[in-house]
């Protein structure tokens, strides 16, 4: 299988690389921005990826990936990246224009991507989308992730449509649901918050990369028949 990771160089986005690579007759493009040397790293362990540089907030990078999707004839995309921090402030403290920003840096590039891949699945008449998402979603939100939940939920309402609309043409849409996990985007969180999640989390530990990178290769194999589905990823805190 021929695939498209968003955001696949580092943190989760790593794992799922790593993960879909491991299966020796897929051919893994991912994307990176600031993890050149992660990128490369990747490269050099598994001849069967391709990095592709490409910066969400960055026009002309994002039209040129649009272009070469074209070429690549792929068969699973992995909707990921993700540009900003999940906590910053309470709503009412925060900059409107902000909402604007991580739209524009998050939603508009992901619809581009995904159109122009979409294009190409028609065309086959096959395919699978898997978009990221989080258990912010499911469960009690944390103070300061507003903005990020947003952009969630608005991603989580776009992997509804994809399913519905393109279920014909033998294409499916999933999400995955992970919960908090350590990683750049996190390392900002207060470590007695993180010492409460790990206090109150049914296993007693926070959810790994690894965990995450499972329920993502599970999806790629799974069949056609299973469209429209999210897989919180959360020990069972939340049952939906």
């Amino acid at each position: 299988m021929k695939i498209l990771i968003s955001g696949g160089a580092s943190g989760l986005g790593e794992a799922i690389t790593r993960a879909l690579a491991g299966e020796t007759t897929n051919t893994v493009y991912f994307t990176f921005n600031s993890s050149e040397t992660k990128a490369t790293e990747i490269q050099k362990q598994f001849n069967n990826t391709v990095p592709i540089k490409c910066d969400f907030k960055n026009r002309e990078d994002v039209v040129n990936l649009r272009h070469m999707i074209s070429t690549l004839d792929l068969d699973i995309l992995i909707n990921n990246a993700f540009s900003g921090q999940p906590i910053k402030n309470h709503f009412h403290k925060i900059p409107v224009e902000d909402f604007t920003t991580e739209f524009q840096n998050n939603i508009i590039p992901t619809v581009e991507i995904t159109q122009a891949v979409l294009t190409g699945f028609r065309k086959k008449k096959s395919g699978k989308i898997i978009t990221v998402l989080t258990s912010f979603l499911l469960n009690t939100p944390p103070a300061g992730a507003s903005v990020y939940v947003a952009v969630k939920a608005y991603l989580a309402s776009l992997v509804k449509s994809w399913s519905v609309e393109n279920s014909k043409f033998n294409i499916a849409s999933n999400s995955i649901s992970p919960s908090f996990m350590l990683s750049n985007l996190t390392k900002d969180v207060d470590e007695r918050v993180i010492e409460q999640m790990i206090d109150s989390h049914p296993l007693k530990r926070l959810l790994s990369f690894e965990e995450v990178a499972e329920a993502v290769l599970f999806l790629s194999k799974a069949s056609p028949q299973l469209n429209g589905v999210d897989i919180p990823i959360n020990a069972g805190t939340n049952i939906k």
